[in-house]
């Protein structure tokens, strides 16, 4: 099952002119410059995504240096993951 991608674009660039996170959604940081996405949570139910979520557990445990979840990878991998 595939992730909806346009659905991140249109998040993260509505998040990108505010601080506040929808509803139903969470901010991640993503690659070496810690770009922010907003994602829906439902993607935390995605297999794809947990193996991303246990990289991250790995690399930082639960100390996050953004305040927010920090995914270590590029975001060419993270978009390609979550469009899979």
């Amino acid at each position: 099952m595939g992730f909806h991608l346009p659905a991140i674009r249109r998040a993260s660039f509505a998040a990108s002119k505010s601080v506040q996170v929808p509803k139903g959604y969470l901010a991640v940081y993503v690659g070496e410059k810690q770009k922010r996405f907003v994602i829906p949570i439902s993607y935390l139910n995605q297999p794809s995504f947990q193996e991303l979520l246990s990289q991250a557990e790995e690399e930082f445990g639960y100390d996050h240096p953004m305040g927010g979840l920090t995914i270590p990878c590029s975001e060419n991998v993270f978009q390609s993951t979550i469009n899979l």
